[in-house]
Protein backbone atom coordinates (compact mmCIF):
# COMPACT_ATOMS: atom_id res chain seq x y z
CA UNK A 1 0.00 0.00 0.00
CA UNK A 2 1.31 3.49 -0.96
CA UNK A 3 0.68 6.28 1.49
CA UNK A 4 1.10 10.68 0.06
CA UNK A 5 0.46 12.72 3.06
CA UNK A 6 -1.69 15.37 1.04
CA UNK A 7 -1.71 17.75 4.04
CA UNK A 8 0.11 17.88 7.47
CA UNK A 9 -0.99 21.35 9.23
CA UNK A 10 -2.64 22.38 12.09
CA UNK A 11 -6.55 23.85 11.44
CA UNK A 12 -4.95 27.03 10.15
CA UNK A 13 -2.64 25.98 8.14
CA UNK A 14 0.72 26.68 8.27
CA UNK A 15 1.82 29.56 7.50
CA UNK A 16 -1.33 30.99 8.91
CA UNK A 17 -3.78 33.63 7.44
CA UNK A 18 -2.60 37.10 8.05
CA UNK A 19 0.80 35.90 9.40
CA UNK A 20 -0.35 35.83 12.64
CA UNK A 21 2.16 33.48 15.52
CA UNK A 22 5.94 32.58 14.67
CA UNK A 23 6.13 31.53 11.42
CA UNK A 24 8.95 29.03 10.86
CA UNK A 25 8.58 29.22 7.11
CA UNK A 26 12.49 29.71 6.74
CA UNK A 27 13.34 28.36 2.90
CA UNK A 28 12.42 24.87 3.93
CA UNK A 29 9.25 23.79 1.78
CA UNK A 30 8.56 21.07 4.41
CA UNK A 31 7.37 23.94 6.66
CA UNK A 32 4.36 24.90 4.79
CA UNK A 33 1.89 22.65 5.85
CA UNK A 34 -1.87 22.51 4.58
CA UNK A 35 -5.24 20.84 6.32
CA UNK A 36 -4.77 16.93 7.51
CA UNK A 37 -5.52 14.67 4.52
CA UNK A 38 -4.06 10.96 3.77
CA UNK A 39 -4.31 9.20 0.32
CA UNK A 40 -4.21 5.41 0.65
CA UNK A 41 -3.45 3.39 -2.68
CA UNK A 42 -3.17 -0.55 -3.39
CA UNK A 43 -3.56 -2.66 -6.61
CA UNK A 44 -7.33 -2.19 -6.01
CA UNK A 45 -8.15 0.71 -4.19
CA UNK A 46 -8.05 4.07 -3.55
CA UNK A 47 -9.31 6.11 -0.74
CA UNK A 48 -8.52 9.25 1.26
CA UNK A 49 -9.16 9.98 4.65
CA UNK A 50 -10.44 13.46 5.30
CA UNK A 51 -10.99 16.47 2.72
CA UNK A 52 -10.35 19.81 4.16
CA UNK A 53 -10.06 23.01 2.64
CA UNK A 54 -7.12 22.40 -0.16
CA UNK A 55 -8.38 19.38 -1.01
CA UNK A 56 -8.70 20.63 -4.66
CA UNK A 57 -5.28 21.83 -5.23
CA UNK A 58 -3.80 18.59 -3.00
CA UNK A 59 -5.66 16.48 -5.39
CA UNK A 60 -4.57 18.00 -8.55
CA UNK A 61 -0.73 18.22 -7.26
CA UNK A 62 -0.99 14.76 -6.43
CA UNK A 63 -2.83 13.37 -9.28
CA UNK A 64 -5.80 11.74 -7.63
CA UNK A 65 -8.04 10.19 -10.58
CA UNK A 66 -10.48 8.08 -8.81
CA UNK A 67 -11.59 8.28 -5.50
CA UNK A 68 -13.31 4.30 -4.12
CA UNK A 69 -13.97 5.64 -0.03
CA UNK A 70 -13.72 8.88 1.74
CA UNK A 71 -13.08 8.31 5.62
CA UNK A 72 -14.10 11.41 7.80
CA UNK A 73 -12.64 11.13 11.44
CA UNK A 74 -15.02 14.00 12.54
CA UNK A 75 -16.43 16.91 11.33
CA UNK A 76 -14.73 20.14 12.42
CA UNK A 77 -13.99 22.25 9.02
CA UNK A 78 -10.45 21.31 8.20
CA UNK A 79 -11.30 17.97 7.92
CA UNK A 80 -14.58 17.94 6.17
CA UNK A 81 -14.46 21.81 4.05
CA UNK A 82 -12.86 20.28 0.48
CA UNK A 83 -16.36 17.84 0.03
CA UNK A 84 -17.19 19.80 -2.28
CA UNK A 85 -14.34 19.26 -4.49
CA UNK A 86 -15.42 15.54 -4.45
CA UNK A 87 -18.34 16.20 -7.22
CA UNK A 88 -15.75 15.69 -10.14
CA UNK A 89 -14.71 12.89 -9.25
CA UNK A 90 -18.84 12.06 -9.27
CA UNK A 91 -18.76 13.25 -12.85
CA UNK A 92 -15.56 10.98 -13.89
CA UNK A 93 -17.45 7.73 -12.37
CA UNK A 94 -20.74 8.10 -12.17
CA UNK A 95 -21.63 6.99 -8.86
CA UNK A 96 -21.84 8.00 -5.55
CA UNK A 97 -19.03 8.02 -3.46
CA UNK A 98 -19.19 5.64 0.10
CA UNK A 99 -18.53 7.28 2.92
CA UNK A 100 -17.39 6.04 6.51
CA UNK A 101 -17.70 7.79 9.25
CA UNK A 102 -19.30 8.16 12.81
CA UNK A 103 -23.31 9.53 13.53
CA UNK A 104 -22.63 12.87 15.04
CA UNK A 105 -20.27 13.68 11.63
CA UNK A 106 -22.94 12.15 9.14
CA UNK A 107 -25.32 14.66 11.00
CA UNK A 108 -23.07 17.62 10.69
CA UNK A 109 -22.18 17.19 7.53
CA UNK A 110 -25.64 16.64 6.30
CA UNK A 111 -26.81 19.99 8.23
CA UNK A 112 -23.72 22.09 6.79
CA UNK A 113 -23.54 20.79 3.25
CA UNK A 114 -27.43 20.28 2.79
CA UNK A 115 -27.55 21.37 -0.85
CA UNK A 116 -25.80 17.80 -1.74
CA UNK A 117 -28.69 15.85 0.32
CA UNK A 118 -32.70 15.11 0.17
CA UNK A 119 -35.15 17.40 -1.84
CA UNK A 120 -32.41 20.29 -1.08
CA UNK A 121 -29.96 18.74 -3.22
CA UNK A 122 -28.10 21.31 -6.09
CA UNK A 123 -28.35 19.63 -9.65
CA UNK A 124 -24.57 18.57 -9.88
CA UNK A 125 -23.45 18.81 -6.29
CA UNK A 126 -21.31 16.04 -4.71
CA UNK A 127 -23.23 12.76 -4.29
CA UNK A 128 -22.60 10.85 -1.61
CA UNK A 129 -23.58 7.52 0.22
CA UNK A 130 -22.42 7.96 4.63
CA UNK A 131 -22.16 5.16 6.44
CA UNK A 132 -21.47 4.66 9.76
CA UNK A 133 -18.73 2.54 10.82
CA UNK A 134 -17.98 1.62 14.61
CA UNK A 135 -17.07 -2.03 14.13
CA UNK A 136 -13.87 -3.42 11.63
CA UNK A 137 -15.29 -3.57 7.91
CA UNK A 138 -13.64 -5.35 4.56
CA UNK A 139 -13.27 -2.86 1.89
CA UNK A 140 -12.19 -4.60 -1.53
CA UNK A 141 -8.77 -5.35 -0.63
CA UNK A 142 -8.78 -3.27 2.45
CA UNK A 143 -9.25 -4.53 6.07
CA UNK A 144 -10.81 -1.01 7.75
CA UNK A 145 -11.08 -0.59 11.71
CA UNK A 146 -12.23 2.45 13.54
CA UNK A 147 -9.98 3.71 16.17
CA UNK A 148 -12.05 6.05 18.74
CA UNK A 149 -10.21 8.26 20.70
CA UNK A 150 -10.70 11.77 22.42
CA UNK A 151 -10.27 15.70 21.05
CA UNK A 152 -10.97 17.59 23.62
CA UNK A 153 -14.78 17.80 24.21
CA UNK A 154 -15.65 15.36 21.36
CA UNK A 155 -14.54 11.53 20.82
CA UNK A 156 -13.55 11.37 16.82
CA UNK A 157 -12.25 8.33 15.07
CA UNK A 158 -9.05 6.99 13.84
CA UNK A 159 -8.67 4.58 11.06
CA UNK A 160 -6.71 1.49 10.95
CA UNK A 161 -6.12 0.14 6.89
CA UNK A 162 -4.28 -2.94 7.24
CA UNK A 163 -1.16 -2.02 9.04
CA UNK A 164 -1.18 1.25 8.49
CA UNK A 165 -2.84 3.44 11.48
CA UNK A 166 -3.97 7.11 10.80
CA UNK A 167 -5.04 9.57 14.08
CA UNK A 168 -5.21 13.09 14.13
CA UNK A 169 -6.54 15.59 16.52
CA UNK A 170 -5.55 13.09 19.46
CA UNK A 171 -5.93 14.13 22.92
CA UNK A 172 -6.08 11.25 24.80
CA UNK A 173 -6.01 7.15 23.49
CA UNK A 174 -8.23 4.94 25.62
CA UNK A 175 -6.38 1.10 26.33
CA UNK A 176 -9.13 -0.39 23.75
CA UNK A 177 -7.94 1.59 20.79
CA UNK A 178 -4.24 1.26 21.68
CA UNK A 179 -4.99 -2.82 21.28
CA UNK A 180 -6.50 -2.56 18.04
CA UNK A 181 -3.57 -0.09 16.94
CA UNK A 182 -0.25 -2.33 17.97
CA UNK A 183 1.04 -4.65 15.17
CA UNK A 184 0.64 -1.66 12.86
CA UNK A 185 3.70 -1.10 10.79
CA UNK A 186 3.12 2.49 10.43
CA UNK A 187 1.66 5.18 13.08
CA UNK A 188 0.15 8.43 12.23
CA UNK A 189 -0.18 10.79 15.08
CA UNK A 190 -1.02 13.95 15.44
CA UNK A 191 1.40 16.47 17.26
CA UNK A 192 0.56 20.00 17.43
CA UNK A 193 4.13 21.94 18.89
CA UNK A 194 6.46 21.40 21.32
CA UNK A 195 4.65 23.02 24.42
CA UNK A 196 2.38 24.39 26.05
CA UNK A 197 -0.26 21.56 26.62
CA UNK A 198 -2.91 22.05 24.93
CA UNK A 199 -6.86 20.99 26.09
CA UNK A 200 -7.79 19.48 23.00
CA UNK A 201 -4.51 18.06 21.08
CA UNK A 202 -1.12 16.11 22.16
CA UNK A 203 2.20 18.04 22.19
CA UNK A 204 4.97 16.47 20.57
CA UNK A 205 6.15 15.34 23.11
CA UNK A 206 3.08 13.48 24.40
CA UNK A 207 2.85 11.85 20.86
CA UNK A 208 6.04 10.38 20.85
CA UNK A 209 5.31 9.16 24.69
CA UNK A 210 2.57 7.45 23.10
CA UNK A 211 4.00 6.06 19.88
CA UNK A 212 6.97 4.37 22.41
CA UNK A 213 4.28 2.74 23.75
CA UNK A 214 2.12 1.68 20.95
CA UNK A 215 5.62 -0.08 19.16
CA UNK A 216 5.18 0.92 15.36
CA UNK A 217 8.54 0.28 13.58
CA UNK A 218 8.25 3.71 12.38
CA UNK A 219 5.61 6.82 13.39
CA UNK A 220 4.86 10.04 11.88
CA UNK A 221 3.81 13.27 13.07
CA UNK A 222 0.68 15.11 11.10
CA UNK A 223 -0.90 18.26 12.10
CA UNK A 224 1.72 21.05 13.57
CA UNK A 225 1.46 24.11 13.89
CA UNK A 226 3.78 27.31 12.52
CA UNK A 227 6.05 26.71 15.64
CA UNK A 228 7.21 23.49 14.58
CA UNK A 229 10.54 23.80 12.58
CA UNK A 230 10.70 20.67 10.25
CA UNK A 231 14.39 20.11 9.77
CA UNK A 232 15.09 20.78 13.46
CA UNK A 233 12.42 19.01 15.12
CA UNK A 234 13.65 15.41 12.97
CA UNK A 235 16.79 16.21 14.75
CA UNK A 236 15.68 15.79 17.96
CA UNK A 237 13.20 13.15 17.78
CA UNK A 238 14.29 9.44 17.83
CA UNK A 239 15.05 8.06 14.46
CA UNK A 240 11.90 5.67 14.32
CA UNK A 241 9.61 8.73 14.93
CA UNK A 242 9.70 11.74 11.72
CA UNK A 243 7.67 14.64 11.27
CA UNK A 244 5.62 13.85 7.86
CA UNK A 245 5.28 16.65 5.21
CA UNK A 246 3.07 17.78 2.30
CA UNK A 247 3.25 14.93 -1.09
CA UNK A 248 5.28 12.63 1.42
CA UNK A 249 5.44 9.27 0.15
CA UNK A 250 5.80 5.78 1.80
CA UNK A 251 5.20 2.54 1.54
CA UNK A 252 3.35 0.20 4.04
Amino acid sequence: MKCTFLGTGTSMGVPVAGGFGREEIGNDPRNQRTRCSVWLETDQSSIVIDVGPEFRIQSIRSNIRRIDLVLITHEHMDHIAGLDDLRSYNYAQQNPIPLLTSQRAIDSIRTRFDYMFGEKKYPGSTSLSMEVIDTPETFQDLRITPLPYNHGDIDVLGFRVNDFSYMTDVKEIPDSTKDKIKGSKVLVLSGLRWGPQHPTHMTIPEAVEIANEIGAPKTYLIHMNSYVNHAETNEKLPDHIRLAYDQLEIEV
